[in-house]
């Protein structure tokens, strides 16, 4: 939390190993929201030119989404000497509203793909030519609506974080993409629910907050990292609004 929740150059280096094969980056991140700058990933393709073994693979299924003016970057653009050895994967899940569709794509070195359309081709079913044509079209066709989704997912961003920090215990940084938020459920571990149980981890909480306002959110421990919770903000403003207002109102509701 205290590095943004971003991959720093040094922890990168130091986790490298003759036998380290890929680098797999997520940015705009789920669960934190976390965007890397362009300096910032040049930081890290710096490290990678260095390692000729490690290839990348770029998730970039949240590009469209990255607010307060930062700029999408992905590593083969910061550094064009990583284009042999990067795959980039995408899909229309998100910035198209399109999950149900079940596409998603990936560019690389024709080695690379060829390989794993042998391998997807006999352990998968094919997608239909109806969702791929949907994507083409999704992919192809005016693009206006994804500035106007991403300003309303900043409103939507902003109010769940200045709500989140009015609640006892919560601690909720500010993410720059994405359309989730990643709060510390910190201050409330080791104090009472109502009936008697004590929170313990964060698992604890978000059941707390399930059982008791029937807001559904998912523990950090599920993604490696604790005691924290993730919220998506990809809902009405007035049900986000609603569930932190639960939120707010089971934290005051624990006591010490």
């Amino acid at each position: 939390a205290e590095q943004g929740f971003k991959l720093q150059p040094a922890d990168l280096e130091k986790a490298i190993t003759p036998e380290t094969k890929w680098l797999i980056l997520n940015s705009p991140s789920n669960p934190s929201g976390a965007a890397y700058t362009r300096d910032e990933m040049k930081a890290l393709t710096d490290v990678l030119v260095k390692h000729p073994q490690v290839w990348v693979m770029t998730d970039d299924m949240y590009e469209h989404l990255l607010y307060d003016g930062i700029e999408f970057v992905t590593p083969a653009q910061v550094e064009p000497a990583l284009y042999d050895r990067t795959l980039t994967v995408n899909g229309v899940s998100k910035s198209y509203a399109m999950t149900g569709w079940r596409i998603g794509y990936a560019g690389g070195p024709k080695a690379l793909i060829k390989a794993m359309g042998v391998i997807q081709s006999q352990s998968t079913s094919n997608p239909t030519s109806i969702a791929q044509a949907a994507a083409v079209e999704a992919l192809n066709g005016p693009q206006d609506f994804i500035t106007e989704r991403a300003a309303v997912f900043a409103q939507r961003r902003d109010l769940v974080v200045s709500m989140l920090n009015q609640a006892k215990g919560i601690s909720c940084p500010k993410p720059e993409g994405a359309f989730y938020v990643y709060p510390s459920c910190a201050g409330t571990i080791g104090k009472t629910t109502p009936d008697g149980k004590v929170i313990e981890t964060d698992e604890d909480f978000v059941t707390y907050l399930l059982e008791s306002e029937g807001v559904a959110v998912v523990q950090g421990s599920a993604f490696g990292l604790a005691p924290h919770f993730r919220i998506s903000y990809a809902t009405s403003t007035e049900a986000l609004e609603e569930a932190c207002k639960r939120i707010q109102r089971a934290c005051g509701n624990l006591k010490d």
